[in-house]
C-alpha cells in the first residue's frame, strides 16, 4: 500500500513534468497537486525538501531505466547507452532537467533544505554505472573512471541541450563518447586505428 507521503510525491513527479515549477510558491504547487502547502510542509518540511524529493523520484526512476535497459539480450554497449540517451533527453523529461539543475547549484551554494541532495547525487549512479561497466569487460578501476565520466559527460550535455537547444550537435557529442566507451571495451578495436 503506498502511503499518502509516497502519493504526494508522485503527483508532484508528474506536476513538475507537466508545468514545470518556475515561481510557483509552495502553496500554487499544493494547489495543483489537490492538497494544502501544510500537508506538503508536514511531509516535505519545505519546498525546497519537496524540490529535492521530486529530483531524488525521478533519478531513481531512471535508475530503473538503466538497470532494465542492461537486461536486453544480445544489445551491445552502445546500442544500450543509445537507447538511455533518447530516454533521458526527451524533451518530456525537460522541466525536471531544469528543476535538477537549479536545486543542484542552490545545494552546491549551501541553501537550506537543498543541501542533502549532494548526499548522493553523484554515488547513487556510479555503483549502477561501474557494475555496467565491470559487466561490459572493464577491469574494477577502469569501470570505476569511466562510471564518473560517463555521469559527467552525460549531465553536461544535459545541461547543454537545455542551454542552446541544439539537439543535433548534442547528440554528435554523445555519439562520440559512446564510440570511445564502446573502443575501450575488451574484444572491441579502436575505429580511430
Amino acid at each position: 500500500m503506498v502511503d499518502a507521503k509516497q502519493r504526494l510525491l508522485s503527483a508532484a513527479v508528474d506536476y513538475v513534468a507537466e508545468h514545470g515549477v518556475g515561481e510557483q510558491s509552495l502553496r500554487q504547487i499544493a494547489a495543483g497537486l489537490g492538497t494544502s502547502h501544510r500537508m506538503l510542509i508536514y511531509h516535505f518540511g519545505s519546498k525546497e525538501g519537496l524540490l529535492v524529493e521530486i529530483i531524488k523520484a525521478v533519478e531513481a526512476r531512471q535508475r530503473e531505466v538503466l538497470a532494465d535497459l542492461a537486461h536486453e539480450p544480445g544489445e551491445s554497449a552502445g546500442d544500450m547507452a543509445r537507447r538511455f540517451w533518447r530516454r533521458i533527453s526527451d524533451p518530456a523529461l525537460w522541466p525536471n532537467v531544469r528543476l535538477f539543475f537549479e536545486v543542484y547549484g542552490q545545494a552546491l551554494q549551501g541553501r537550506p533544505g537543498t543541501t542533502h541532495l549532494l548526499d548522493d547525487v553523484v554515488h547513487a549512479w556510479l555503483d549502477p554505472v561501474i557494475a555496467l561497466g565491470i559487466a561490459q569487460g572493464l577491469s574494477e578501476q577502469d569501470a570505476q573512471v569511466t562510471a564518473r565520466l560517463g555521469l559527467a559527460v552525460t549531465r553536461g550535455l544535459l545541461l547543454d541541450l537545455l542551454a542552446t537547444g541544439d539537439r543535433e550537435a548534442v547528440d554528435a557529442a554523445m555519439e562520440q563518447y559512446i564510440v570511445s566507451y564502446e573502443a575501450q571495451l575488451p574484444g572491441r578495436t579502436s575505429p580511430l586505428s
